[in-house]
């Protein structure tokens, strides 16, 4: 018998319009959302994170929005853990619930799982880092690239924690990121349905620099500043705040850290559609197709 609890699954790129979308649905549908977002979980991080205003979250109830540290050692397959027990229990309250995000990864650990990554032999880590100081970030993306092409092609590739990642998996194993984390898929108490945001290319990238010219004037330069000492972080290695590090370390002027800012986020907004497009169950729609997105879920107009 088809389960009457639906989770929809709200994905796209960053600056598409997910989060009022989501907000709209959860208000219709009285329930409640479940952020799927990399950054947005880090509480010390605000205006570089492009987290839900206060008055969004006053709106709906959300999760995983400030819930954890930058000095957390957090990973997508323990988001998915957490995330999917709190959704198994919001269930007990909800016949819908809303998981809305654009972390890839994220929305992958709760719709399919992770197996736990093998382990790696002593020394192999320290040994990449090592060569990695030795040759410098374009050395690191080459290696990847040549080595595991399609996570290449998904992940963040100015995170040198990330590439390091796969690169040490890839040398230990022999085997790309996707065959490792391969397993059964979950089989879920509840239904799921897959909504996609899409803008015109230029339409987006054009959404993408008023945001962050935003953020600019919100104080981004001056809250990268506060993190300088943690800059090292993994929580910090992502875009809207390395670019900044790089000013401060004097690589470059403010107007390049500026222009740097606004390319590396049309870039990561490319790899999130590319990620995503690869799913055939996901419905795509325009921001502004309410009716067709509430027919879609069966929601009446």
């Amino acid at each position: 018998m088809k389960s009457t609890k639906i989770l929809i699954v709200i994905v796209g790129p960053t600056a598409v319009g997910k989060t009022a979308l989501a907000i709209r649905l959860a208000q219709q549908l009285q329930t409640e959302i479940v952020s799927a977002d990399s950054r947005q979980i880090y509480r010390e991080l605000e205006i570089g994170t492009a987290k839900p205003s206060r008055a969004e979250l006053e709106q709906v109830p959300h999760h995983f929005i400030n819930s954890h540290s930058i000095k957390e050692d957090y990973d997508a397959g323990a988001y998915g853990r957490e995330a999917l027990a709190l959704i198994n229990s919001l269930f007990q309250r909800y016949n819908n619930l809303i998981l809305c995000g654009g972390s890839g990864l994220y929305i992958k650990a709760v719709l399919e799982g992770f197996d736990e990554m093998p382990s790696i032999p002593e020394g192999l880590r320290d040994q990449i880092i090592q060569e990695y100081e030795a040759n410098g970030l374009t050395w690191l993306q080459a290696q990847v690239k040549q080595v595991d092409p399609d996570y290449f092609e998904v992940v963040d590739i100015q995170n040198p924690h990330r590439l390091i990642r796969a690169l040490e998996l890839h040398r230990a194993w022999q085997k790309p990121m996707h065959e490792l984390r391969q397993q059964k898929k979950i089989e879920h108490p509840f239904q799921i349905v897959k909504i996609g945001l899409e803008l015109e290319r230029n339409e987006l990238y054009s959404r993408i620099d008023t945001r962050m010219d935003a953020m600019i004037a919100d104080g981004l330069f001056e809250e990268a500043e506060k993190f300088y000492l943690y800059r090292n972080l993994n929580a910090l290695q992502t875009v809207g705040y390395r670019e900044i590090f790089g000013f401060m370390d004097g690589l470059y002027d403010r107007s390049e850290a500026i222009r740097l800012l606004k390319r590396n986020s049309r870039h990561y907004a490319k790899r999130q559609l590319t990620w995503f497009k690869k799913d055939a169950d996901t419905k795509w729609f325009k921001p502004e197709q309410i009716v067709e997105i509430n027919s879609q879920l069966g929601i009446k107009n």
